[in-house]
């Protein structure tokens, strides 16, 4: 989430949520909250963070993304792409 006044960083968050939404709150029926965040916290692990592409990551996974960034830390290069 921004600051108060710059929404430039919430659009991030909105997208993020309204993924989420549509992906998991509107396609399941859940009996208590405990469902909802078990149900919802392995999508964000198996799915999202996982396998869904993100066109702001080069289309890749953030796994994929973040695993790319560690081991350009380690092994400096001139452009990862």
């Amino acid at each position: 989430m921004s600051a108060t006044g710059n929404p430039y960083h919430n659009a991030k968050a909105e997208s993020f949520f309204k993924t989420l939404k549509r992906e998991a709150a509107y396609l399941a029926h859940y009996e208590t909250f405990t469902d909802a965040e078990t149900h919802i916290g392995r999508l964000i692990d198996a799915r999202y963070n996982s396998k869904r592409l993100h066109s702001s990551l080069g289309y890749r996974p953030p796994v994929a993304y973040e695993s790319l960034y560690t081991t350009h830390k380690k092994h400096p290069s001139p452009v990862v792409r």
